[in-house]
């Protein structure tokens, strides 16, 4: 095995074999990019990789179409956290042999989608739309490495806030 700054052949060829199994049983994965918030998006394993869409129409993933990197985080059967991993970001084209692969089978596993995986694509294609392929690229982190807390960021600001009324009561209530 030929090591090459820091990542071996096996990672840099397509992970190990955590990373592959749970990439296989992936609909969510919790990416990162830049350093910024873990966000939640759906994702489709195919090819040994992860495929996420985003923009307009398709979940907001904020800096994912024009990242070279970012960490995945991805859970296991029971809902844990149990592997994060390095990704190698790949937007794909429309109209290149690799969008006319990968973007209708990634259709296809999309849920809750208007209309035919066709019809799907074409729109993905004309709205813009980010189709991502993320590939392992380096060294996971897994088991008694993976941090101990719960990771979770504070809420951020949002003009959705308001007060909490108090509820409205018609009759008094007896206590006894």
């Amino acid at each position: 095995m030929r090591e090459n700054a820091g990542v071996t052949d096996e990672d840099a060829a397509g992970g190990t074999p955590l990373v592959d199994e749970a990439m296989k049983k992936a609909a969510v994965a919790w990416v990162s990019v830049s350093g910024g918030p873990a966000l939640a998006l759906w994702c489709a394993p195919l090819e040994g990789a992860l495929f996420v869409v985003s923009g307009p129409g398709e979940q907001a993933a904020p800096g994912l179409a024009d990242a070279a990197e970012a960490q995945v985080t991805l859970r296991g059967d029971h809902g844990g956290r149990i592997v994060t991993w390095p990704a190698r970001v790949t937007r794909l084209s429309p109209a290149t042999e690799a969008w006319d692969t990968a973007a209708p089978l990634v259709a296809a596993k999309r849920l809750n989608a208007h209309g035919p995986a066709a019809d799907l694509v074409a729109r993905w294609a004309a709205d813009g739309c980010a189709v991502n392929r993320l590939d392992p690229a380096g060294v996971p982190v897994s088991g008694a490495d993976l941090p101990s807390d719960a990771q979770a960021e504070p809420p951020r600001e949002t003009p959705a806030v308001r007060a909490t009324r108090k509820p409205f009561r018609l009759h008094r209530v007896r206590r006894r």
